[in-house]
């Protein structure tokens, strides 16, 4: 996901005029996009929290024509006045977390160069995560590829960042948490452990137990200034009625109970994850939008209904530059699939859509829209579990005639083309929720808002 800003961004789109409490979520299989509506809110917003996920999460900022690569931090980082929040659901590995901060640090020009002179985007003053949060080592990296390689030809596809597997040891509440780094002899005693048990699953691999305890000694100095009782904050925030932007990673989708199991991730993305992985209450969250894209992609393993392997499916992973931030892999394309997005919808609940990258369309003869799935000539009620009845399903399409035009420079709804516009309007129609933010180009700006 590419946003790209300026030195003078307009004021955050659809705001926090009426809400304190605003969440971004992925409404398909990730990739949707979601970083340049992140980056717009993230302007108004004092928090930006994670939730759930790791660093197999990725998108890219363009600041100044600097590209900032956000992977495991809050991207509300591009805001000097935003503070970032790490929550309890995030699984965190250590040396990605401090890579990533230099790695913002060293890069200078920040959109507002007055703020940091020459020193890059500053964060470390106001990045805090949370004391709850799990930890992800090194071995869990190691173990992910070797879980890959023992399921052969039903492997997941996984970014082998070793999520999974750390999501694992929490689940079988044998995982190793933030707080255990400050107790250096009973971190050491619970980390051997783990690493004995992981090499009487899967064997014995290369791994200097000692010298990773060591290294684990000097991180925990380094992280003090981070940790905090996160919970404890966001309820204060909340209280003081801050702005609060929750950045989803990840997408519906790939949740671990309501996605294309197994061919997921190994958190929960949504709504529900919000509550679980920040430690809030329902009530405070005041509206939430999904992110979808004008067509649909996934990366990795697992069924695809729409998937287009043709000249069309080429033309949007060119034209979309569909590669990921995180692991560079192409993309797989397709129709954009409204039997899922109803699902999608059902479960979080959006207030409103950010359709993106609709300028992709442009130039295609016509489009298609998928609005059933038909299982024998008998329609389904809704996106089936079973993956086995997912491999049967007809897809049943809506076809619009295509435009030529280039909208990129379009700034209301009605400079789009009529077939452009008939095509936002369909959604909107088929999902009965509103289409408020149409996605037009690259750039923070290039962004239709519908009132």
């Amino acid at each position: 996901m590419t946003a790209t800003t300026n030195t003078s961004p307009r004021a955050a789109l659809g705001g926090f005029s009426e809400h304190n409490v605003i969440v971004v979520l992925g409404a398909q299989w990730g990739d949707e996009g979601k970083g340049k509506l992140v980056d717009i809110l993230a302007q108004e917003a004092e928090i930006c929290a994670r939730f759930a996920g790791g660093n197999n999460a990725g998108h890219t900022i363009v600041v100044n024509g600097n590209k900032y690569h956000f992977h495991l931090l809050p991207s509300g980082l591009t805001n000097p006045k935003c503070v970032s929040i790490i929550g309890s659901g995030v699984v965190v590995h250590l040396p990605a977390f401090f890579k990533e901060i230099e790695a913002l640090e060293s890069q200078a020009n920040l959109a507002t160069p007055s703020s940091f002179p020459n020193s890059g985007l500053k964060v470390s003053d106001r990045l805090f995560l949370s004391d709850r949060a799990h930890l992800v080592f090194d071995f869990h990296q190691i173990v992910d590829g070797l879980k890959e390689v023992e399921l052969g030809n039903s492997s997941i596809g996984t970014t082998k960042k070793g999520i999974g597997p750390a999501y694992s040891n929490k689940a079988s509440r044998s995982g190793l948490r933030v707080h255990h780094l400050f107790n250096s002899e009973d971190f050491a005693k619970k980390f051997r452990t783990l690493v004995e048990n992981r090499r009487k699953r899967y064997g014995f691999f290369a791994y200097d137990v000692d010298q990773e305890i060591e290294r684990y000694k000097n991180f925990a100095e380094r992280l003090k200034p981070h940790v905090i009782d996160t919970v404890t904050f966001m309820h204060r925030a909340l209280a003081s009625q801050k702005r609060i932007l929750i950045e989803g990673a990840n997408a519906l989708m790939l949740d671990l109970d309501f996605g294309t199991y197994p061919f997921v991730t190994s958190s929960s993305t949504t709504v529900g994850g919000v509550l679980t992985g920040l430690g809030i209450p329902p009530q405070s969250i005041g509206k939430t939008i999904g992110v979808v894209k004008a067509y649909t992609t996934r990366v990795g393993g697992g069924p695809f209904p729409t998937e287009l392997d043709d000249k069309i499916g080429e033309h949007l992973q060119q034209v979309g530059r569909e590669w990921g931030v995180t692991t560079g892999r192409k993309r797989r394309c397709g129709w954009l699939d409204l039997v899922m997005m109803k699902y999608s919808a059902m479960i979080n609940g959006y207030n409103s859509l950010n359709l993106t990258k609709l300028d992709i369309l442009s130039g295609l003869k016509e489009v298609k829209i998928a609005v059933e799935y038909k299982v024998d000539g008998v329609p389904l009620e809704s996106f089936p579990a079973d993956l086995g009845v997912l491999s049967q399903v007809t897809v049943i399409y809506e076809t619009l005639p295509g435009w030529s035009e280039d909208i990129s420079e379009c700034r209301s709804f009605d400079d789009l083309p009529l077939n452009a516009r008939n095509y936002v309007n369909l959604v909107e129609t088929r999902l009965n929720v509103p289409v408020e933010w149409i996605g037009v180009g690259p750039g923070r700006d290039d962004m239709i808002v519908r009132k």
